[in-house]
């Protein structure tokens, strides 16, 4: 075989390995199971060892600071996007052909674009999507096992300190999401998503801006996670090695155990509103309404039955009763009437 020859074989064996290398790499980078394990194992997974939740107050800053400018461009966009949002839409679809047919825009913008009930909010809508309205409120709000390591952290810790912790972080929460759920839906009116930021990419197209908030928003959820878990395995070694010293083995077995749960079911579930919808209509009611309420009237003994302290509990038992249950089965119904769609 002469050099040219041998050359050219080199050379075309050289482009068949980048072209199998870059074709791995770019079905890698497009798959998002691999993101999830990868983003798991890198960030999620050392923040998670930590002893002590004192450690993850700066990343918990950091998230909140990312929620705030999520919010912000939220806010913003509401006075960008033209309403009706139909005439976002044609311009997005007909942007790429409208140098060959100029004209074709004109028209169905003054066919589509008209005042109508579109730009009018409504108070209420009932749909198939309502049930996992309640179940997904209640979850939101759902802070309870981790008030007792918030409370370990504190400086000066008492009573009276911790209820002016939890007062501030409810109402700064509570107008987070008011605001946000708010604007959102005065952007887009009916057109308006289960998920917020893909109706933004679906009306306007490709936005800097907009993949800027989509890196803010991962990151302060990737951020809150270590915080979700120093409860649950404080819980967990609580129930399975109360009488044991410290070990870091058990420690670290149990906290890879539960990421690889969560990891899963963000793998395999298709949309995290199951996942919100079900947790809060079961657990998250359970902690929020029905525990609470039970212990209050079992525990407290100086108070009668029939004060108004105790008939309030008792309301809020068998509120919470209903809400669990009636979210429940209808969520289920949900479930087997309409299949759940893509995955992430």
């Amino acid at each position: 075989m002469s050099p040219v020859r041998r050359c050219v074989y080199f050379s075309e064996d050289i482009c068949d390995c980048f072209d199998l290398v870059s074709v791995f790499f770019r079905l890698w980078y497009l798959n998002g199971n691999y993101l999830v394990l990868l983003v798991s194992l890198v960030v999620i997974l050392p923040l998670s060892l930590f002893r002590n939740l004192g450690y993850l107050g700066y990343t918990s800053g950091l998230s909140l600071l990312c929620m705030v400018f999520f919010l912000i461009v939220v806010i913003c966009k509401k006075f960008q996007v033209p309403c009706p949002v139909e005439a976002a839409l044609i311009i997005n679809e007909t942007i790429n052909t409208t140098l060959t047919q100029p004209t074709a825009l004109v028209p169905a913008l003054s066919h589509n674009v008209t005042e109508n009930d579109s730009c009018r909010p409504h108070y209420f809508i009932f749909n198939s999507q309502t049930v996992y309205a309640v179940p997904i409120l209640i979850f939101s709000f759902v802070c309870h096992p981790a008030v007792l390591p918030i409370y370990e952290e504190l400086k000066d810790r008492s009573r009276r300190r911790m209820m002016n912790v939890s007062k501030i972080s409810f109402f700064a929460m509570f107008l987070m999401y008011l605001l946000a759920a708010l604007f959102g839906y005065l952007t887009f009116y009916e057109h308006v998503e289960s998920e917020l930021l893909h109706t933004y990419s679906s009306i306007l197209g490709t936005d800097i801006l907009l993949l800027i908030v989509r890196l803010a928003v991962l990151m302060a959820v990737t951020l809150t996670v270590p915080v979700v878990i120093f409860p649950i395995r404080s819980s967990v070694t609580h129930l399975l090695c109360a009488s044991k010293d410290f070990s870091w083995w058990r420690h670290s077995l149990i906290t890879v155990s539960i990421l690889a749960f969560t990891n899963l079911l963000v793998i395999f579930v298709p949309t995290i509103r199951d996942i919100f919808g079900f947790i809060g209509a079961s657990a998250a009611s359970m902690l929020i309404f029905i525990l609470p309420s039970a212990f209050y009237i079992k525990l407290v003994k100086k108070e009668p039955m029939k004060s108004v302290q105790k008939i309030g509990a008792l309301f809020f038992l068998l509120s919470g009763v209903l809400v669990m249950t009636g979210s429940m089965a209808l969520i289920v119904l949900d479930w087997v009437h309409n299949a759940p769609g893509g995955g992430h």
